[in-house]
C-alpha cells in the first residue's frame, strides 16, 4: 500500500502540485532536525544511515519545492505522506531523479510558451519547431508535416501540415504539392510575399485558400481538417480546404419516421446538416453564424435564422448563452441542450430536437432559431411550444381532416400513458364503485390467485416493460425487435402462469406502452414515463384524489415552464390569437398568421385569399343565387 501511495504520487502531474503542496516553516524546521541527524550518524560512521536521512530531506525539497504560491499559504506538509514511512533509499533516489526531470520538462514548457509568438514567423524552420511545439510531436502520430521545394527550386522551400484522418489525401496530392512541386515558371515571382500571392491565385485550384497570420487561426484551420502550408521568407501561411473524413451518408430518420413526406435526415457532417436546410430554404435571408465552444477542445456551434423574421431579442439570448458556456467539450446537442435550457429541473424538453431538415425549415419560417452542434444528428429548434411536441412533419402533408385526427390519437394517447395504470390502481383500492358491477366482478376475479397488492403488481410489470424497452435499444439491431417482442409475450404470459400477475393488468400495461410509443418527440415520452411512475405513487396512497392533486400540480408546473421566456403551453396559457395548427390540424389555405408566442418580427405568413381561384367562384354562385332569387 506504501508503494502504491508513493508511485501515485510519482505520476501526479506536477502541475497541480504547485497550487497544492507547499513547504511550511515547520516542515523546514523538521528537515533542518533530520540533516543534524545526518551529520551526527555521519560521525558515529554510520554512512548508510546518514546517506538514508540527506536523500529524505533532497527528495522532499525536490518533489513538493518550496513552491509559496499566492493561492495558497498553509498547504499541505510533504512529510505527512512519505516522511515517517520506512522507503528505502533507492526510493527515494528515484523519486528525487524524477522530480527534478518534471520541473526540468515544466520549466522548458513554460519557457516555450512566454517565447510563443503570437503571429506566423519570416523562418520557416522557425515556423515548423512551432508547429511540432503547439501539436506535441513526434508523441503526435497523426499530424503530417511534409517538407518540398516549390518547382524544384533549392531556394523556394515550403512544408505543409495536415491532420491524418480528418483531410483528404488525394485532393493534398493532386491540388497541393503535384501543382507546386512541379511548378518551373516561378522564377519572375521568386521574392517571398510576391511568390506567395501568385502561387495562392494561380496553382491552388482549391475552392476556399485563405491566408493566416496568427498561430490561434493557424491551429483552428488544421484541426478543422484543413491543409496549411508554410514558405520560406513569408509571415503569412495558406490554408486550403481538404476535409474529407469518413462520416454516415444522409439516411433515414430514424427517430421520426413518416410514410408521406421527404426521409433525409441529418448525419455526422456539420457542413452537410446546414447545406440540406439551405437546399430547403432558397432565401438570402436565411442566416447561417458558426461560433466555437470549448476550452479543451473547440466545437463548432452553427446558428441559423432568417433575417427578418427571427426575434432580434430571441438571436441575442441565443448567442449570448452559447458563448457563456465555458466547458472543455460540447460532444453532442444533447449536452448543449442541459447547459441553454431555462429551467434544468423540469421535466419537459425547452428544446425540440430533430434530425429532420424539412422539420428545421419549417421551424425558421415560423421565426424559431435552429442550432447545430458539431458532428451531432440532432438539431435544436427554439424556442418550442408543448403542442409542437405532440406534432410530426407529416401532419402539414396530410389533408386537414386526417392530420386532425392523428392529432386527436396522439393526445389520447398522451392521457393514457400517463394516467392509466394510476386510474387502473385508484380505481381497484379506492373506488370500485366508479366502474359497472360486472366488470368489477371480474377484476376481482381476475386478482384472486395475486398474492401481491395492486401497485406492486403494477410496479413489477411496468419496472420489467422498461427492462423490455432498454434491452431491445441495447442489443444488436438484428435482434433487438425479436427480443422486445418475444421477451414480452414470454414474460407476460409465464407471469400470469405463475399467478403473480393478473391477465387484465397485461392488458393495461399493454395499452400504456403503446400510448408511450405513440409520442412522436422522443424527449417528450421520457417524460411521459417517468411522471406516469410518480402518479401511479400518488394513486396508490389518496385514489383519485391524489391524482387530481397531481394533475393540479403537473399543470401549474407546466404553465410556469418557459422556453427562451416563452411559456410552454402557449398560445393556450396564456392565451394568444393564433392560426388553427395547435390540437386540430387546420386547413392551410386558412393559416393566415404565424405563432404570436415566438414573437416574429413578420407575423404574416400568407395572404388572406390563397386560392383566388375558389373565391371567384364562391363569387359566382353567390351572384347566381342573387339572379334566382
Amino acid at each position: 500500500m506504501q508503494m502504491h501511495k508513493l508511485w501515485r504520487w510519482l505520476t501526479v502531474d506536477d502541475s497541480l502540485l504547485d497550487h497544492q503542496f507547499v513547504l511550511t516553516p515547520e516542515n523546514k524546521a523538521e528537515h533542518q532536525q533530520i540533516e543534524e541527524r545526518a551529520k551526527g550518524q555521519q560521525k558515529v560512521g554510520n554512512a548508510r544511515r546518514a546517506r538514508h536521512l540527506r536523500l529524505h530531506v533532497k527528495a522532499a525539497y525536490a518533489y513538493y519545492g518550496e513552491r509559496h504560491t499566492d493561492q495558497i499559504e498553509n498547504g499541505k506538509r510533504g512529510v505527512d505522506v512519505f516522511g515517517k514511512k520506512q522507503i528505502t533509499p533507492v526510493t527515494y533516489a528515484a523519486l528525487h531523479a524524477r522530480a527534478q526531470a518534471r520541473a526540468k520538462k515544466r520549466k522548458v514548457n513554460a519557457a516555450w510558451q512566454e517565447k510563443l509568438p503570437t503571429h506566423v514567423q519570416y523562418d520557416i524552420q522557425g515556423n515548423r519547431n512551432i508547429v511540432e511545439h503547439i501539436f506535441h510531436m513526434p508523441k503526435n502520430a497523426d499530424i503530417v508535416i511534409r517538407n518540398f521545394r516549390i518547382g524544384g527550386s533549392p531556394h523556394l522551400t515550403a512544408f505543409a501540415v495536415f491532420v491524418d484522418g480528418l483531410a483528404d489525401k488525394t485532393i493534398i496530392n493532386n491540388h497541393i504539392l503535384e501543382p507546386l512541386m512541379l511548378l518551373s515558371t516561378l522564377e519572375s515571382h521568386s521574392s517571398g510575399i510576391a511568390a506567395m500571392k501568385w502561387i495562392k491565385e494561380n496553382l491552388l485550384p482549391g475552392n476556399q485558400v485563405m491566408e493566416l497570420k496568427t498561430w490561434k487561426e493557424v491551429t483552428e484551420s488544421i484541426l478543422a481538417g484543413s491543409t496549411v502550408v508554410f514558405f520560406e521568407g513569408v509571415a503569412t501561411a495558406l490554408s486550403v480546404e481538404t476535409k474529407g473524413w469518413e462520416h454516415r451518408m444522409v439516411g433515414v430518420s430514424q427517430t421520426e419516421a413518416v410514410v408521406r413526406g421527404p426521409h433525409d435526415a441529418f448525419t455526422e457532417n456539420f457542413r452537410a446538416n446546414t447545406g440540406l436546410v439551405r437546399s430547403r430554404l432558397r432565401s438570402t435571408k436565411l442566416i447561417t453564424e458558426i461560433t466555437q465552444i470549448g476550452e479543451l477542445a473547440s466545437t463548432d456551434i452553427a446558428i441559423m435564422y432568417i433575417d427578418g423574421l427571427a426575434n432580434e431579442r430571441l438571436i441575442a439570448e441565443v448567442k449570448r448563452r452559447i458563448k457563456s458556456i465555458k466547458v472543455d467539450y460540447m460532444p453532442d446537442s444533447g449536452l448543449l441542450e442541459q447547459f441553454m435550457e431555462d429551467d434544468p429541473i423540469s421535466v419537459f424538453p425547452r428544446f425540440l430536437s430533430t434530425e429532420r431538415p424539412d422539420r428545421v425549415a419549417y421551424g425558421l419560417t415560423e421565426g424559431q432559431v435552429a442550432i447545430f452542434v458539431g458532428q451531432s444528428p440532432y438539431a435544436l429548434l427554439a424556442p418550442v411550444l408543448f403542442w409542437s411536441l405532440l406534432h410530426t412533419s407529416e401532419d402539414a402533408y396530410l389533408r386537414w381532416p386526417f392530420g386532425t385526427f392523428i392529432r386527436s390519437i396522439r393526445m389520447l394517447s398522451l392521457v393514457i400513458g400517463l394516467l392509466l395504470p394510476a386510474l387502473y390502481i385508484a380505481v381497484t383500492n379506492y373506488h370500485p364503485e366508479m366502474i359497472p358491477t360486472d366488470l368489477m366482478l371480474a377484476v376481482a376475479a381476475s386478482r384472486e390467485r395475486v398474492p401481491f397488492p395492486v401497485v406492486f403488481e403494477v410496479l413489477i410489470m411496468e419496472f420489467s416493460l422498461e427492462l423490455i424497452r432498454e434491452a431491445g435499444i441495447r442489443i444488436p439491431s438484428v435482434i433487438g425487435p425479436t427480443i422486445g417482442i418475444v421477451g414480452a409475450l414470454i414474460l407476460g404470459q409465464a407471469a400470469v402462469a405463475a399467478g403473480i400477475i393478473s391477465p387484465l393488468l397485461i392488458i393495461i400495461v399493454a395499452v400504456t406502452a403503446l400510448g408511450s410509443f405513440t409520442m412522436p418527440n422522443y424527449n417528450l415520452s421520457f417524460s411521459i414515463r417517468v411522471l406516469r411512475f410518480a402518479f401511479i405513487v400518488v394513486a396508490a396512497f389518496f385514489g383519485f384524489y391524489g391524482i387530481t392533486l397531481g394533475l393540479m400540480v403537473l399543470v401549474m408546473h407546466t404553465v410556469s415552464v418557459r422556453s427562451f421566456g416563452v411559456p410552454l403551453l402557449s398560445p393556450i396559457a396564456p392565451w394568444q390569437k393564433s392560426a388553427p395548427d395547435i390540437i386540430a390540424r387546420g386547413k392551410v389555405f386558412t393559416m393566415e398568421t404565424r405563432p404570436a408566442a415566438f414573437g416574429a418580427q413578420d407575423t404574416k405568413r400568407q395572404e388572406r385569399i390563397t386560392r383566388p381561384w375558389s373565391a371567384r367562384i364562391e363569387a359566382l354562385r353567390k351572384a347566381d343565387k342573387r339572379n334566382r332569387t
